[in-house]
């Protein structure tokens, strides 16, 4: 019996299940490979490539997929992902106030992804010297985590939220 070819989506998520194995420059050249034998504009492929280049610390070039990628139509699964990872790759071009615009123009969803959005955001507001905000958002995101202590953590969250610098 022979076996059917993997994927696409699976010979994606095998590279990057492997990135440990090969250089960031060898990942990058394997996603490339693979996002050539989708159409060119293609959003997943773009993504991919996007998010090959932001592993391998070539923000500006990561910057540019992204927004192609999302400007393309991503699907329901990278699209808030995609606006996570630019928001991020943003903010290591030095540009958080423009993360933290992206951040907060997304709506909170069924994704999973709550919690990352807050972590970005609060790298962002910390960059932008708004630590006591930083300080809520994380608090707050972390109080409904906890078995214990979530209401004491909240309540301090809250509290700083009423200091005058928050």
């Amino acid at each position: 019996m022979q076996i059917p070819p993997a994927s696409w989506d699976e010979r994606i998520d095998d590279v990057w299940n492997s990135t440990d194995e090969r250089s960031d420059s060898e990942t990058v050249s394997l996603i490339r490979a693979l996002a050539s034998e989708r159409p060119k504009n293609d959003a997943a492929a773009l993504y991919e490539r996007a998010s090959a280049h932001d592993f391998a610390d070539e923000e500006s070039a990561a910057e540019k997929l992204y927004r192609a990628a999302l400007d393309a139509g991503l699907d329901a699964y990278r699209r808030p992902r995609a606006v996570i990872q630019l928001a991020s790759t943003l903010r290591n071009l030095g540009r958080p106030a423009e993360a933290i615009e992206l951040l907060r123009s997304e709506k909170a969803d069924a994704d999973g992804l709550d919690d990352a959005r807050t972590s970005f955001l609060a790298l962002a507001l910390v960059d932008l010297g708004r630590a006591d905000e930083a300080a809520v958002l994380a608090l707050t995101a972390l109080s409904g985590t906890l078995p214990e202590y979530g209401g004491a953590i909240s309540r301090y969250a809250a509290e700083l939220r009423e200091r005058p610098n928050a």
